[in-house]
C-alpha cells in the first residue's frame, strides 16, 4: 500500500486494511446509481492518477508551476 498524506480526501485515500478489491467496490458504490460503464471506467482511471500523483509528490517528482506552464506551451510548438 502507498502511504498518503493525512490532507488527503477520503474518497481518495484508502483505509487502513483495505484491498484494491474493496477499494474499487468502495469508489463505484459512491457514483450515482445510474453511471455508465464509461462513467465508472473513467472514475476509477482518475483515482488511479491521484494515487499516482500522490505517491510522485511524496517522493519530491514534482515541477514547479513555472516549469509545468514552459512544458505545456512547448506542446503547441
Amino acid at each position: 500500500m502507498v502511504g498518503f498524506p493525512q490532507n488527503c480526501p477520503e474518497k481518495i485515500m484508502p483505509t487502513a486494511q483495505e484491498t484494491s478489491q474493496d477499494r474499487v467496490l468502495r469508489i463505484v458504490q459512491e457514483l450515482p446509481a445510474d453511471s455508465s460503464f464509461d462513467e465508472i471506467l473513467h472514475e476509477l482511471a482518475f483515482q488511479r492518477m491521484i494515487d499516482r500523483g500522490l505517491v510522485d509528490a511524496k517522493a519530491g517528482r514534482t515541477v514547479s508551476n513555472e516549469e509545468a506552464l514552459k512544458r505545456i506551451e512547448s506542446w503547441g510548438r
